[in-house]
C-alpha cells in the first residue's frame, strides 16, 4: 500500500524544470541547425585557398662586375627604374669594334659593287678589241702571203735571167758586169722572198695571238659573274657586321637591369662588386596591382560553380572580407599538375576526393594600399544562388 502511494505521488518541481530545459535546448539546436542550413544554402566555401600573383624573376642577360645596386628588399619601384648596373666597359669596346668592322665591310661592299659595271664595260671593250685584232691579223696574213708570191715570182724571173746570162757569158756574148748584176738581182730576189716568208710566218703568229686574246676576252662574262658573286659576298658580310653591331648594342643595353613593371623588390641576391654570369638570378619584382585567389574546391562542390558568381574572400591576416567573383575553373585537378601525379593503375586504388583550382578575382579598388600579398591564406565563399 505504501509503494502504491509512492508511485502516485506528484513529480517534484526540480525534475520538471530539468525536463523542460532539455526540451528547450533540443528546440534551440534544431532551430539553430535549420537556420545554419538555410544560411549556408546556395554557398560554397573552402579554407584551402591562398592569394596568388605574378612573381617576375630578373636574371642577368650578360656577365660582368656589378657597379651599382639601386634597390633593396621589400622596396616599391616604378616600372623602368634602374635596379642593377653592370660594368659596361667591355661591352662599349665590343660595340666600337663591331662598328669599325661594319664600316670596313661597307667600304669593301661599295668597292665590289663599283667594280662590277667597270669590269663589264672593260670586258666588252676587250672583246671588241680582240675581234678587231683578229681581223687585222688576218688581213696582214693575206698581205704577207701576197708578198711571198710576189717575191717568189721575182726570184723565179731573176733565176731565169741569171741562167740565160750564164749561157751568154760562156759564149762571151755579154759582159762580166752584166752577169754580176744578174747574179746580184737573183740574190736580192731570194732575200726578199725569205723576208716575205718570215713576215708571213709572223703574220700567222699574230693571228694565233689575236685569237688567244679573243678567247681570253671571251671569258669576261664569267669574270663579271665572279665579281658579282664577290659583291654579293661583300653585301652578306655587311649584313653580318650589322648583326654583330646590333648584338653588341643589345649587350651594352643589357648591362642596365630595369624593372619591367611596377612592384615590390623581393629575393635580392645581388651585391655591389659581385661578378655575375649570364642567366644568374638577381632579384624578383612582385606587382601587387594584379593579384587573385586560387581556391581549391572539392570536386563534388563544383556542380553549382560558374564563372561570374559573386564571392566573399575573408583574409586571415587582417580579419577583413573582400568582394570578388569567380573568374575561371582550372582544366584539371591539382593532383594532375603536381610533380608526381598519382598513378591509379597499380591495383591499390583508394578513392580520394580531388580538389580543382578555381580562380577568383577581386573587385577593383578594394586594396588601394596594396596590403594583400601572394601566399596569404584566405577563406573564399562563393554565392552559387
Amino acid at each position: 500500500m505504501a509503494k502504491a502511494e509512492q508511485e502516485e505521488a506528484p513529480e517534484s518541481p526540480r525534475g520538471g524544470r530539468a525536463r523542460w530545459a532539455v526540451v528547450a535546448v533540443a528546440v534551440l539546436l534544431i532551430v539553430g541547425g535549420v537556420f545554419f542550413w538555410m544560411s549556408r544554402r546556395g554557398r560554397v566555401s573552402t579554407d584551402d585557398a591562398q592569394i596568388d600573383g605574378h612573381i617576375l624573376p630578373l636574371s642577368a642577360r650578360v656577365g660582368g662586375t656589378v657597379q651599382e645596386v639601386h634597390a633593396q628588399d621589400n622596396e616599391y619601384v616604378p616600372a623602368g627604374t634602374v635596379l642593377v648596373q653592370i660594368d659596361p666597359t667591355d661591352y662599349k669596346v665590343a660595340l666600337d669594334r663591331a662598328e669599325a668592322e661594319l664600316a670596313a665591310a661597307t667600304s669593301s661592299a661599295s668597292a665590289a659593287r663599283t667594280s662590277v659595271p667597270v669590269a663589264s664595260t672593260t670586258t666588252s671593250g676587250q672583246v671588241r678589241t680582240a675581234q678587231s685584232d683578229v681581223t687585222s691579223a688576218g688581213a696582214r696574213v693575206h698581205m704577207a702571203q701576197a708578198r711571198v708570191r710576189e717575191a717568189e715570182a721575182k726570184l723565179a724571173k731573176a733565176a731565169q735571167d741569171l741562167e740565160r746570162i750564164d749561157k751568154l757569158v760562156a759564149k762571151d756574148e755579154v759582159s762580166r758586169q752584166e752577169h754580176d748584176a744578174a747574179a746580184e738581182a737573183a740574190a736580192t730576189a731570194r732575200a726578199e722572198r725569205d723576208a716575205a716568208v718570215a713576215q708571213a710566218r709572223e703574220a700567222d703568229a699574230g693571228v694565233n695571238g689575236a685569237q688567244a686574246r679573243l678567247s681570253e676576252a671571251g671569258t669576261g662574262p664569267e669574270q663579271v659573274s665572279i665579281m658579282r658573286s664577290r659583291a654579293r659576298e661583300a653585301e652578306a658580310k655587311v649584313q653580318q657586321a650589322k648583326a654583330a653591331v646590333d648584338r653588341a648594342r643589345l649587350d651594352l643595353e643589357h648591362t642596365t637591369v630595369k624593372a619591367p613593371v611596377s612592384g615590390v623588390v623581393s629575393k635580392k641576391t645581388v651585391e655591389v662588386g659581385q661578378v655575375i654570369q649570364p642567366g644568374q638570378p638577381l632579384l624578383a619584382v612582385v606587382p601587387l596591382e594584379d593579384i587573385w585567389v586560387t581556391a581549391n574546391f572539392k570536386e563534388n562542390e563544383l556542380r553549382d560553380l560558374r564563372p561570374g558568381q559573386r564571392a566573399d574572400v575573408r583574409v586571415d591576416a587582417y580579419g577583413r572580407t573582400y568582394q570578388g567573383k569567380v573568374d575561371s575553373i582550372a582544366a584539371a585537378t591539382g593532383a594532375k599538375f603536381s610533380l608526381l601525379p598519382p598513378e591509379n593503375a597499380t591495383g591499390n586504388f583508394v578513392k580520394v576526393v580531388q580538389r580543382v583550382p578555381v580562380k577568383i578575382v577581386f573587385e577593383r579598388g578594394q586594396d588601394p594600399e596594396h596590403l594583400l600579398r601572394p601566399g596569404m591564406s584566405v577563406v573564399p565563399t562563393v554565392h552559387t544562388k
